[in-house]
């Protein structure tokens, strides 16, 4: 295949770095965005092109947008929206501040980004933007509000968006992992640290290693009709099969018991 550029954010591990590592095995030019100058500096040495971006400053995403559009001579074909964090704790424990870093951090600065970079993709007539949501954009659990709110939010985005970019050739879609082994978790910002939010044992079992994005990443960039959604893990397919059937009073029973 021919070269094609692809931005994704949040490379420094997990989903972001396995992704780059692979896309750029499979022929594409890949740009990896990373938050800290340290991680930026990993990307050149793993061969990719790092790229400096802090989802939260809006300036940083201005500067990082202005070099991708300058590297790619102003032709991108992907945008992995894939960047974000969790704070996690009960909301009566949450600042106006933390929620608002939260929604800066996975929504507000996604949205900045895409906008743009949207000028060096809607020329050509083709392209692809994918943005990793969550089984928690899907269903909301205790302790996990704040989170829950902000990938709800990104997946109303990313729908409305999808439509608005209906015909230009440009297709949009969500991957929805459910739990993984990444350092997401190890990463999470607690709103008390006294009584911190975990995984259950159930959860912990049920995780998969990052890689198993891959195989829906590939099918979202690559095939000729790409899905909406591509949920990945087992409980991501349950819980989404549960919210369409269950009464919601028992929805909420069975969430407020398991987590």
């Amino acid at each position: 295949m021919s070269e094609k550029s692809i931005l994704i954010t949040g490379c420094s591990s997990g989903i972001g770095l396995v992704a780059a590592q692979d896309l750029k095995q499979r022929g594409y030019r890949v740009l990896a965005a990373c938050r800290k100058p340290t991680d930026v500096e990993k990307m050149a040495q793993l061969g990719l092109e790092g790229i400096e971006l802090d989802l939260d400053d809006s300036a940083s995403v201005q500067r990082a947008a202005e070099e991708v559009i300058k590297r790619t001579d102003g032709r991108l074909y992907g945008l992995f929206n894939n960047a974000g964090f969790g704070v996690y704790g009960r909301l009566q424990d949450i600042s106006r501040q933390q929620l608002e870093q939260q929604f800066s951090s996975n929504l507000f600065g996604t949205h900045q980004l895409t906008q743009l970079l949207l000028p060096a993709m809607l020329p050509h007539g083709e392209g692809r933007i994918i943005q990793t949501s969550s089984v928690m954009g899907l269903i909301a659990t205790p302790g996990r509000g704040a989170y829950a709110a902000s990938k709800f939010a990104l997946e109303a985005w990313s729908d409305s968006l999808r439509m608005e970019l209906h015909a230009t050739g440009i297709q949009v879609s969500l991957i929805e992992p459910g739990p993984l082994a990444t350092e997401f978790t190890n990463n999470v910002n607690q709103a008390l640290s006294s009584q911190p939010v975990k995984n259950s044992a159930i959860v912990k079992r049920l995780a998969l290693t990052a890689e198993a994005v891959l195989p829906k990443l590939h099918h979202a960039l690559e095939s000729r009709r790409a899905k909406l959604r591509y949920p990945v893990t087992r409980l991501t397919h349950v819980m989404a099969l549960l919210r369409r059937v269950l009464p919601g009073r028992m929805l909420d029973w069975l969430l407020r018991t398991n987590s």
